[in-house]
């Protein structure tokens, strides 16, 4: 079916009580597994490209890549940019016809960071593109990006970011981080609890590749209404290929060992959604 946004979707979790599963991509294989995974289940899905992914081969590139994946199942699929504090290529992306963007000005002080997301906001909002928020910061890194050291949301402030940005969504800071954890964070779910009370808007988490299924399901009991997974993703897919050039090193054929790597990421992409609870 065609690229829906991500408003319904989310809407849908927040109000069942379950959360949408968005999963980073870096090519066509992972784009298939995804949504190959996503069909099996009967889910609804979210597709999500960072900025270094988008500078590796282009918006157009991956907007394609998800459009032809869409148009193969008959699950809600839906495009979203993920990160970045640069308010041209959230319009870039917005006008290749991405159905979700981020803005990610956590890394600005507050005021600077609400100035940033009130820019998208209303730029996209005509054409009714929900757009994703983050106060706090998630950690760690992810391809080029280095967050640094989590910084917490802070509950007070998420009622007034909210209020004055008009953001569709909000990813939230509560101790996780993006790339491999050497252990599992703590997570101050108290914390997501407090900030559910004061902000009605579906929340998200970053950061959730390494977690425990306990824990993910924990944070969607407490309010998180879409989950994202990078990095499980991106091992399972270099261990499929690894695994077929180790058990015949002669091999010359890409489509062999690419459909390896496509099979290990739709079982995690299978695993992640039936933690999320958001099969049907």
């Amino acid at each position: 079916m065609p690229l829906v946004t991500s408003e319904q979707m989310l809407l849908d979790a927040q109000k069942n009580g379950y959360a949408v599963a968005a999963f980073n991509i870096e090519n066509m294989e992972m784009a298939q597994a995804v949504t190959r995974g996503a069909e099996k289940l009967r889910s609804p899905v979210m597709l999500q490209t960072t900025p270094s992914t988008l500078r590796y081969a282009g918006l157009h590139y991956y907007y394609a890549i998800a459009k032809a994946a869409a148009d193969s199942v008959n699950v809600p699929v839906a495009i979203h940019l993920d990160h970045r504090d640069i308010f041209e290529l959230a319009m870039q992306a917005f006008r290749q016809g991405y159905t979700s963007i981020m803005i990610d000005g956590s890394p600005k002080v507050f005021e600077e960071n609400i100035a940033i997301t009130k820019s998208v906001v209303d730029a996209c909002r005509t054409s009714g593109i929900p757009i994703e928020a983050e106060l706090g910061r998630v950690g760690g890194k992810e391809d080029d990006l280095d967050s640094g050291a989590a910084g917490y949301t802070l509950p007070e402030e998420a009622a007034e970011f909210m209020e004055r940005t008009g953001a569709n969504t909000l990813a939230v800071g509560i101790g996780t981080a993006h790339g491999v954890y050497k252990k599992e964070p703590k997570l101050d779910v108290e914390r997501l609890s407090a900030i559910r009370r004061v902000v009605n808007i579906p929340l998200v988490l970053h950061g959730a590749s390494g977690l425990s299924d306990n824990a993910v399901r924990d944070c969607i009991k407490r309010g998180i209404c879409k989950v994202n997974f990078a990095t499980e993703l991106r091992i399972a897919f270099s261990n499929g290929v690894k695994q077929v050039l180790k058990e015949t090193p002669d091999v010359f054929d890409p489509k062999k060992y690419l459909a390896a790597g496509r099979e290990a990421v739709e079982r995690v992409v299978r695993e992640k959604i039936l933690v999320c609870g958001c099969n049907r």
